[in-house]
């Protein structure tokens, strides 16, 4: 016979057990609740009317999503049900079990003030010495929207359908009018047929009108960018040069056949994703503290490049408490590069180092030990930035950031699991993003906190 611990499941405990008895001290479930008891929760509280049946505590509710995001489980109703079958989870929710209509409604409801509350993730990690704001690396990263890319209409198949439904309408309506004549078939209801008809008409109206919203949108875009190119030519011209390369031809208005709006989250938009392919998603923004890899910035994006998200990320950096330090540096891939987000990088104060071109790998041993350039003797920002990110200190700031952002995206959505957002609109999903985020940052001042 072997020599086995004891299963005993009968004997009752001749103590009344604690929740602390169920975790190790440095269990993350642990720090959530140090974390969460230390933030200032009263935008939140105060919105309790105070009646009817007693509310679960929005701590306890914002300790379970926190941790249920850091570990992967973002269903309420998995949150719900692991407050019966995880110990953590047992252990965050005080051995009460929230429902799971009230962990999704109180997500809901509170998503436009996580956005304050992960500010104060960030001041009680300085307060704690685990961050001070210096060199920032800046990314985007592709995810998956709540709503499938075979759920898009395009253009030209709207007009195709809507053209369709209305010649039945037509016959239908024909029908009806010579029913006395000849017999309807036998089974259809003729009113019915063209009611339904009529509101699939009008939601393709409504697909069709914001298809044409954004195609103007597009519009003006390609006009500014336009008109700002002819100035430059003729500015040239003006000066006694031949503007080099082809004129730029006006952009044409309206929608094109291919112009899709997703009909499940008409916020989302197709997006070429990593490995190849397209899939319906949001382009969501991180600012990582290179020193930490605490994300100190966020934003959400249904643009599929990057070109145009420098300036909300200055925003968000500039808007961060003073008590956090001054951010110096921001670093970038070759997808934020144009001379106008060097400019305004500058204009904040903070030194770009932009990728202008791809990097080239594995570099003699000669080029990464030779001395470095004379620095040219010009005002241009873009030139100077040019000639830093060639000398050796500035690859060694430059390559500071693939090891930054890029980990904590592969950590969030490998680990973490968030490869599809659960919420749909924009506005709504950067709240999740943000959430997303928090959490990741309560996980990783876990990590610094115990390496202290």
């Amino acid at each position: 016979m072997g020599h086995f611990v004891i299963a005993d499941r009968d004997t009752d405990f001749l103590l009344p057990p604690s929740v602390q008895d169920w975790l190790p001290e440095d269990h993350l479930a642990r720090f959530v609740v140090e974390v969460v008891d230390q933030l200032d929760l009263s935008e939140l509280t105060r919105q309790y009317a105070g009646r009817g049946s007693r509310a679960h505590h929005p701590a306890v509710l914002l300790s379970l999503l926190i941790y249920g995001y850091a570990t992967g489980v973002f269903s309420s109703r998995k949150i719900e049900r692991a407050t019966h079958d995880s110990i953590a989870f047992r252990y965050l929710a005080a051995n009460t079990h929230p429902d799971h209509d009230t962990i999704a409604t109180f997500r809901r409801r509170f998503l436009p003030q996580v956005e304050a509350l992960f500010v104060q993730v960030l001041l009680l990690a300085r307060e704690m010495n685990l961050v001070k704001l210096g060199r920032i690396a800046l990314d985007g990263t592709k995810v998956k929207a709540n709503a499938s890319k075979h759920k898009a209409l395009s253009y030209a198949h709207a007009n195709k359908i809507e053209a369709q439904l209305k010649a039945e309408v037509n016959a239908l309506a024909a029908q009806a009018e010579a029913a006395d004549q000849a017999p309807v078939l036998e089974g259809m209801d003729i009113p019915a047929e063209i009611a339904r008809r009529e509101a699939r008409l009008e939601a393709l109206a409504d697909a069709k009108r914001a298809i044409e919203a954004r195609a103007q949108e597009r519009f003006d875009q390609e006009q500014a960018d336009y008109q700002q190119k002819q100035a430059k030519r003729q500015a040239q011209r003006d000066a006694g040069k031949k503007p080099r390369g082809r004129a730029p031809k006006p952009p044409q208005p309206g929608p094109r056949d291919t112009d899709q709006v997703n009909l499940t989250d008409d916020e989302s938009r197709i997006m070429p994703v990593s490995g190849g392919g397209f899939e319906q998603c949001y382009n969501a923004q991180a600012g990582v503290d290179t020193e930490t890899m605490l994300v100190v910035s966020t934003h959400m994006t249904q643009a599929t490049n990057d070109k145009q998200q420098i300036t909300p990320a200055l925003t968000q950096i500039g808007a961060l408490p003073q008590a956090l330090g001054t951010v110096t540096d921001l670093l970038a891939d070759t997808g934020y590069f144009s001379k106008t987000n060097v400019q305004a990088c500058r204009e904040n104060n903070i030194q770009p180092s932009l990728a202008v071109a791809r990097d080239q790998h594995h570099l003699s041993v000669f080029d990464r030990f030779a001395a470095d350039e004379p620095a040219p003797v010009t005002n241009d920002p873009v030139v100077q930035m040019k000639h830093r990110l060639t000398t050796q200190s500035g690859r060694a700031l430059y390559a500071l950031r693939k090891q930054t952002v890029e980990p904590v995206f592969g950590i969030i959505k490998q680990v973490m699991g968030l490869r599809q957002f659960s919420m749909r609109g924009l506005k709504k999903v950067a709240g999740e993003w943000t959430l997303a985020t928090l959490a990741w940052n309560v996980k990783r001042m876990s990590v610094l906190k115990m390496a202290v």
